[in-house]
């Protein structure tokens, strides 16, 4: 990705800013399972309240649901994700945007441990 991308102010950020096609780009597991779905997705898709999940090598998709939650005092933004064999939340530790939004960056830090970085063009 070449276009310049800028910190978006997560506590001030819409939640629609987190839906979309997003593509796998980096990974570390840590103690995630990695059979798990969201260890072994390539791309995520995140449509009002639905999730797929697109496995890497390609096989059956996997769907199930997803929504952001905030904490109370900070207003953090947390991604809830429940699949029919998993179920975990992940802290958004960052989104970048390019200034015309065609671009996104977004790093999340799961409760296992598991770190991800997402692309979107």
């Amino acid at each position: 990705m070449s276009d310049l991308l800028l910190d978006i102010n997560l506590q001030q950020l819409p939640d629609e800013y987190f839906g979309g096609e997003w593509q796998v780009a980096n990974r570390v597991l840590n103690h995630n399972d990695p059979s798990s779905p969201l260890a072994r997705a390539a791309r995520l898709v995140l449509s009002p309240g639905q999730l797929e999940t697109q496995p890497i090598p390609p096989g059956p998709s996997q769907t199930g649901q997803w929504a952001v939650m905030r904490d109370e005092i900070l207003n953090r933004p947390y991604l809830s994700f429940e699949l029919p064999n998993e179920a975990t939340r992940a802290l958004v530790t960052r989104l970048r945007r390019s200034a015309d939004g065609l671009h996104s960056q977004l790093n999340l830090y799961f409760a296992s441990g598991m770190e991800m970085q997402l692309d979107r063009a």
